[in-house]
């Protein structure tokens, strides 16, 4: 039986150090990609296989990383994990998924990692927890944070700009004649939290057309879930003076918002234009289908497990990074597409 082939016999193949092999295997920055791909085919040719379990025993790490979000019935949350999952499966990590409910408790239980050794660092999606939490986390565990930042500076983040990319969408229903535009989920006071930040980038594409801003207009809600947005669309259709266009800031809201809608007898987009937030399947197959704002979730997915292993491998190697995503406006139906 042939011998296994061993990292060394790559570097030779390939004509590079075995360092530089290391490094396209874990996937490091700062290697060209002719030197990237001449690596991956002396891997191909030769049939080379990490061998994960002595990689983890000579570390003394598990190989496994957790993921927390808040929310798993929350379309976007389950497939942001779906795309964490195949990019950690990618470079030879398994993934730990937890669920938090949004509970600050459960969040502060991930962050100190369960008060274990079973998982090497954590990516975090936090929606209760405070700046302080954060701040004075224990540094021997590794994190990476999605969404908004709640501790600027601390700790490693990946999101996208949310205040631009609600602008983006509040500039597209501006451009189709829309002006008494209604957010909901959206918040005119608080942290800087996801809700007022997205309610920030509307108000920047209203000063920017010349239009006043309405904060009656802006509606805060429980949850952002299909009931929610449906409550409040209908709550909103019961007014005198009834928007033209609705700003839903996630998907959910805005396909239970098309519901009441409907129960109510308003065509979209005749009566009215809406757009929601995040992409997800759903949006494709509702009728009308939903224009939204799709954040680059595999981008997102593939910056957040890049920063983490790095961090796992030099804890203090580096300063704090702060990855901003991409995202578009993919205008359907609902909107005129």
């Amino acid at each position: 039986m042939a011998a296994r082939p061993r990292l060394k016999d790559v570097a030779e193949y390939a004509g590079v150090s075995p360092k530089t092999v290391s490094n396209v295997i874990n996937d490091f920055e700062h290697v060209s990609e002719q030197t990237r791909t001449a690596v991956r085919e002396a891997i191909d040719a030769l049939g080379y296989r990490v061998n994960i379990a002595g990689r983890q025993l000579r570390q003394g790490r598990t190989g496994m990383i957790t993921l927390a979000v808040p929310e798993l019935d929350v379309a976007y949350f389950s497939e942001l994990a779906k795309h964490v999952m195949t990019e950690a499966d990618r470079r030879g990590r398994t993934v730990l998924l937890h669920q938090t409910g949004a509970v600050r408790e459960r969040e502060l239980a991930a962050l100190r990692g369960f008060d274990t050794q079973f998982s090497d660092g954590l990516i975090l999606s936090p929606l209760a927890l405070l700046p302080h939490d954060l701040a004075t986390r224990d540094r021997r565990l590794p994190v990476v944070l999605l969404g908004e930042r709640s501790a600027e500076g601390s700790t490693d983040h990946v999101g996208i700009d949310n205040t631009r990319a609600a602008r983006d969408a509040t500039e597209h229903l501006l451009a189709r004649g829309r002006r008494r535009i209604a957010v909901i989920g959206g918040a005119v006071r608080g942290r800087q939290g996801t809700d007022r930040l997205r309610t920030d980038g509307y108000r920047e594409a209203l000063g920017a057309a010349g239009l006043p801003f309405d904060a009656d207009l802006v509606v805060p809600v429980e949850a952002y879930h299909w009931q929610d947005g449906a409550r409040a669309a209908a709550a909103l259709m019961e007014r005198a003076a009834p928007p033209d266009a609705l700003l839903c800031l996630n998907d959910h809201m805005a396909l239970g918002a098309l519901r009441a809608l409907h129960e109510w007898g308003r065509s979209v987009p005749g009566d009215l234009d809406v757009v929601g937030f995040d992409d997800i399947e759903a949006t494709r197959f509702s009728v009308p289908s939903l224009t939204t704002v799709a954040p680059d979730k595999q981008e997102i997915a593939r910056a957040a497990v890049s920063l983490l292993l790095e961090r796992i491998d030099d804890p203090d190697g580096s300063p704090v990074r702060d990855h901003v995503a991409g995202h578009q406006v993919i205008v359907r139906e609902s909107s005129g597409g």
